[in-house]
């Protein structure tokens, strides 16, 4: 047993994770950085961003598809709006897409193509907060700051059996993990720190017995490693319900609006519908026999659930109703839309 005062944390970490880093798309492993070689700071940016609220699973395919089509931080800003709504599809949190258009260009029009290679600078650029900011300039400048994501609060919390529960801890684990960020080789650090989470420490049935940081975690001594870390409990999400409606041209075109910028969903195209509400009331975008499918579309939110009743018509006219737009049926891809607006697509051709 060692008591976490005489344990070189950062040493056994980076020991493990020189065998054991995973293999990233975006990552430069710890071998080839010995080697010399540098991360790409648009490559770190882009999959940061990415990875807010989804896998690492989740996030490679469509990593590889923004790198190909838009291989510099130029290219994707130069790239038109709905373009790279349309790659996003289906990663959720769209504002993030968003952002990531205006990080882009802003990066491309204010700093000459190249990311500042400091925390101060890279915060102030738009939608990058103190995570993000952190994480860029610790693995692509290798800036010695403390990067805090989920994975790095468990181990925290677990290393120094923190019993106060979370979010309101976060200064405090935020405070532990800064006190073990090496001046050498801060990035591996940051990535090993996570890499941990993920695969050793993690929420579940931690591999408690081949960690690296086993001999000093306060947790595993005092039998609390289950427990931790210990979350404040939340409220239950509320229902809200909407209507959307799915009209048809002969010729195979699609009624379709593109939702404000700001707000859900913001700049997606999507159905024409109702607000979202506890009883709304029906809007659809033109008169006619609208038809009501007997499915509904169930969908989960970060703030809500949400529960869509579909209705359906032809579309019998060549100009769409003002503030909406006729997709041509060879421009629609039903993999562009919003995950809730393609479970009513689904549904609707299902019917």
């Amino acid at each position: 047993m060692r008591d976490l005062q005489h344990f070189d944390v950062s040493g056994a970490l980076l020991d493990w994770y020189d065998r054991h880093a995973r293999e990233m798309p975006w990552r430069v492993g710890p071998a080839a950085r010995a080697a010399g070689t540098r991360p790409d700071p648009y490559r770190v940016w882009l999959s940061e961003v990415m990875l807010q609220q989804t896998t690492v699973a989740a996030v490679r395919d469509y990593f590889h598809r923004f790198t190909t089509r838009w291989p510099t931080v130029a290219a994707l800003a130069a790239a038109p709006d709905e373009a790279v709504m349309g790659e996003w599809a289906g990663l959720g949190y769209y504002a993030r897409a968003r952002n990531l258009l205006k990080c882009a260009r802003a990066v491309s029009e204010e700093h000459g193509g190249q990311f500042p290679d400091s925390y101060e600078g890279l915060i102030a650029l738009p939608g990058i907060g103190p995570y993000t900011a952190a994480a860029i300039a610790a693995i692509a400048f290798d800036r010695a700051e403390t990067v805090l994501d989920g994975n790095v609060e468990r181990v925290m919390a677990r290393l120094h059996d923190v019993q106060e529960p979370l979010p309101g801890v976060k200064p405090v684990l935020k405070e532990h993990a800064a006190a073990i960020t090496p001046a050498k080789r801060p990035g591996d650090h940051a990535q090993a720190m996570m890499d941990l989470g993920a695969t050793i420490c993690t929420p579940r049935s931690p591999a408690c017995g081949i960690c690296p940081l086993r001999p000093p975690c306060l947790a595993r001594q005092r039998g609390t490693v289950a427990d931790l870390p210990r979350k404040s409990p939340k409220k239950p999400k509320p229902i809200r319900h909407g209507h959307v409606y799915l009209a048809q041209h002969s010729d195979g075109g699609w009624l379709m609006e593109r939702r404000p910028d700001k707000g859900l969903l913001g700049g997606m195209l999507g159905w024409p519908g109702s607000d979202w509400s506890e009883a709304p009331e029906p809007s659809p975008p033109f008169e006619a026999q609208w038809r009501e499918l007997p499915a509904e579309v169930r969908h989960t939110f970060t703030h809500f659930h949400l529960i869509l009743r579909i209705h359906t018509a032809p579309l019998e006219v060549d100009t769409a109703p003002e503030g909406l737009v006729i997709i041509d049926k060879h421009a629609f891809r039903p993999s562009d839309l919003p995950t809730v607006m393609r479970k009513a697509f689904d549904l609707w051709r299902g019917q």
